[in-house]
């Protein structure tokens, strides 16, 4: 194998020039920012739930329904369109612009007039996740040595994770304690109900405005560079990110991946069937992540805690234990995704999910409540953070083509808010149909699924780089 396809060694990426890793690292810290405001703006409605629902009088479980799941919208447009904002404007100009939409849209949500004009805010809000979704692993994903690059890709979902306490703990900072048994009219006359609930959103503002800061001082993805045709910009960028050394070394393996023909449309991609099947595995893995249902019990806590026997109040209290979980665990990821690999981490969560939601929809029919029910649903949270969570956004990063990486991530990240669309839209219907047990066992089946598909089809790429990766394709 040629010298310059050789991925970057641990002692090579740890030998990095001070400067340089610095500023490999400020740049990985400023993307996964987008990773942060996602996380936050994704969980905040459900702790502002009890409170806008009683202002606007949202009684129709598909009433509330909507209001969650409009952001959902915005999603699919957002990831729908980062492709095209990838390829055209570059990586970071496309996180700018997410930034700037994650800046104006909380501010509009937080001070909305009417149930209308909130879900026109919340959409655009979902726009900013939908591209930030998109970019920020794969920015992070271009930018890193192969050897670190699991580790990387993980930080944007400590990220996430991280937004998703921020707003659990600004929910219970801000909220006032409910009485129990209090009545909707009550709930909408009193200071959450009135006010409350708007700073919730309102506080993404100040870290929207660091992000988009932030993303003036980052470079650009050398990959992106190269493929526009720029290799003097792409030498720059990968001089300030690695060093003299790795610049010299990785610049020749990207051209070397990208051909003669550099960037390339999704048209393109489809013709070939070695790249329709790796776009194929993409699209499955971001609606497994989401199908596999964990997202219900951030967007729908209120309801599952209460189901278990819990007031509003101790409500928002567990929910602020499942959000320092799912930090823990994810900070576990950090170092398992590259010890024990993609793959592993991939089967071990469908794994786990299936019997822990086997035994909480069993919970649920027994009529079991309290801190077994509580247990259950943080050690879900556990699994998932450690494995599903992070590794599909790793995975996705990963293996698509260098000339199609942001119209095949583009794809990925439209299938996973569409899945997230359905899962959010339709938990609500489901619960009232069937009820909670069999929902999570439904759950639980379509976990079993994802576990054949990724023993059967994911291949192991830890330790690869992206072009030793898409070698593997051919």
């Amino acid at each position: 194998m040629m010298h310059g396809t050789e991925p970057v060694s641990d002692r090579d990426a740890l030998a990095l020039r001070p400067h340089s890793t610095i500023t490999l690292w400020l740049a990985a810290a400023v993307s996964a920012l987008g990773g942060l405001l996602f996380g936050y703006d994704w969980v905040v409605i459900g702790g502002a739930k009890p409170f806008y629902e009683a202002w606007f009088q949202l009684i129709e479980p598909g009433q509330q329904a909507w209001a969650i799941s409009c952001a959902l919208i915005g999603c699919l447009a957002g990831a729908m369109g980062s492709g095209l904002i990838s390829d055209r404007l570059g990586r970071r100009r496309g996180l700018l612009i997410a930034a700037l939409i994650f800046a104006v849209s909380s501010v509009g949500t937080g001070w909305a007039g009417s149930i209308g004009v909130f879900v026109l805010w919340r959409m655009l809000g979902g726009v900013a996740i939908g591209l930030a979704s998109g970019l920020s692993p794969v920015y992070i994903a271009e930018i890193a040595p192969a050897e670190i690059r699991g580790r990387m890709v993980c930080l944007n979902q400590i990220a996430i994770v991280v937004g998703i306490l921020g707003a659990q703990i600004v929910n219970l900072q801000i909220a006032e304690p409910v009485p129990a048994g209090a009545s909707l009219a009550s709930i909408a006359a009193s200071w959450n109900g009135t006010t409350g609930w708007r700073w919730m959103f309102v506080a993404a503002a100040a870290p929207s405005l660091a992000f988009l800061v932030g993303c003036l001082l980052i470079p650009e993805s050398p990959r992106w560079l190269a493929a526009r045709g720029d290799p003097d910009g792409a030498m720059r960028a990968l001089r300030r990110l690695g060093g003299d050394a790795y610049a010299s070394d990785a610049l020749p393996a990207i051209h070397q991946s990208l051909g003669v023909r550099g960037s390339r449309g999704l048209n393109d991609v489809m013709r070939e069937p070695r790249f329709r099947r790796v776009l194929l595995i993409g699209v499955v893995l971001a609606v497994l992540q989401q199908w596999c249902g964990i997202n219900v019990i951030f967007n729908y806590a209120q309801e599952i805690f209460a189901s278990a026997g819990y007031a509003v109040s101790d409500t928002l209290f567990n929910i602020v234990i499942t959000g320092v979980v799912n930090c823990v665990f994810t900070l576990l990821a950090l170092d398992t995704v590259e010890r024990w690999g993609r793959r592993r981490l991939m089967l071990l969560g469908c794994a786990g999910l299936t019997v822990i939601y086997l035994l909480l929809g069993a919970c649920y029919l027994a009529g079991w409540q309290g801190w077994p029910l509580l247990l259950l649903v943080v050690s879900a949270i556990a699994c998932y953070a450690m494995t599903l969570a992070p590794v599909t956004w790793v995975a996705l990063s990963e293996i698509f083509p260098n000339e199609a990486r942001g119209a095949c991530m583009a794809v990925a990240t439209t299938a996973l808010w569409a899945a997230c669309f359905l899962l959010t839209y339709t938990f609500p219907l489901i619960n009232h149909g069937i009820g909670t047990g069999p929902t999570f066992w439904l759950y639980a089946l379509l976990c079993a699924l994802g576990l054949v598909f990724v023993y059967r089809h994911l291949p192991e790429t830890r330790g690869k780089s992206l072009e030793e990766i898409e070698a593997g394709w051919r």
